[in-house]
This record gives C-alpha cells, structure tokens and sequence, in this order.
C-alpha cells in the first residue's frame, strides 16, 4: 500500500496486531508504519491517514531534519562539514569545516574538548551562583532523555555529553538548572524563580532545546 503526502508516495507498512488502536509512525527510511487490529481495512487506514494528514508531514519534517543533523559535524552551536587530511597532525577548524587526520583524531579532540569546556563552563557558574551550598561533584555521560541530572545521595551533577553540540549559553542553562535543583528539589515556582535569576532568557532556550 502506497499513501500520498504532498505529491509524494510513500510506502505503507501495515503491522497487524490484537490491539483495539492504530497507532502511526514514520522511521528514518520515510515508510509510515502503521500498527491497527486485525479486521481493519486498507479503507479504514487510508481514512484515518487522511485525518492525520498535518501530522504526517510534521512527521517526515522531523526525520529529515533529523537525518540532515546526523550528517553534520555539531560544535558549540554550529555545524561543520568534516575534512579528512593524512597529513595534518591537529584539528583546525576553517569557515564551516573542521579539519582532522582522521575520524580517531577527531574523536579524541572532541571528547577533551568536551571535559574541558564543560568544567570551565560549571567552575564559572558555580563562582557566580550566590546560593549558599556545597560544591557537587561533576560527571560527564551520554543520555538519552535528559540533558542534566542532580543526584542528592551522591551530591553530583551529571551532564549528557550531548550539549556539547550546543552552544554556551545552554551548557550555561543546564548547569544552573542542576545547580538550583540543590536548593528545590522539585520545578516548583520558586526553583524556576531560582533559575531565572542566573539565567533570564531560560524560557526561551528551553524551547530552542525541545525544538
């Protein structure tokens, strides 16, 4: 089954199931893979495709937006194209490139530049944090829900190696987030209070960061 979406066709992967709804999603390889009962018609798939039509396109929108982030190098906020040179022997970033003897090189420099900028990055806020509380102790790790994680037992802060593709100001964000998590353990009025008061623009970022 073959459905149109802006003059376009895509497959239709239609996955039978004893369940009472249908369920939609679109993958990487743009097929729309729908889930329904047993006794539901292509008629029926079709008409409720047709319904969810401004859906569906805000679906195939996020997966080649994500697929177009996946073949780009992030950094800080920017993207780069990555240039292989045997012959260079340290990453040097040109324009919108980043040069690299290899993709081992650059792994390596990325994963420094990770540790170094975030510790820079806490080291500056907590200085400025006027909050009476003790230093956390700061871990860096892939997650993949969340951008900051305060632990209370263990009096840590951990942050998802990820937010290195962003740029300062939503490190920033999210260690002041962790941060104000010490004094309200909660997103409570007077946490997101807290927050405001070291980062005025968190509103917006936030949205920025859901986007």
């Amino acid at each position: 089954m073959q459905y149109q979406i802006d003059n376009i066709n895509y497959d239709v992967v239609i996955i039978k199931k004893n369940n009472k709804n249908l369920y939609i999603r679109i993958k990487d390889d743009k097929k729309i893979y729908v889930t329904c009962n047993y006794l539901t018609s292509k008629y029926e798939i079709k008409k409720v495709l047709d319904s969810n039509i401004n859906s569906l396109r805000k679906m195939l929108k996020n997966v080649e937006l994500a697929q177009e982030k996946s073949n780009k190098f992030f950094y800080l906020g920017k993207s780069y194209d990555i240039i292989i040179d045997e012959d260079t022997n340290k990453i040097n970033i040109v324009g919108d490139s980043i040069i690299t003897r290899d993709l081992k090189m650059l792994s390596k420099w990325y994963k420094d530049e990770t540790i170094r900028i975030f510790d820079e990055r806490y080291v500056y806020i907590f200085n400025h944090f006027k909050e009476n509380i003790k230093s956390p102790i700061l871990k860096i790790r892939n997650m993949k829900s969340r951008w900051g994680v305060y632990n209370r037992i263990n009096h840590t802060i951990t942050l998802n190696s990820k937010l290195i593709e962003y740029d300062i100001s939503k490190i920033d964000y999210v260690i002041i987030h962790e941060l104000s998590h010490i004094i309200h353990f909660n997103h409570s009025k007077d946490f997101w209070n807290l927050v405001g008061k070291y980062c005025k623009n968190y509103k917006q970022i936030r949205k920025e960061m859901r986007e």
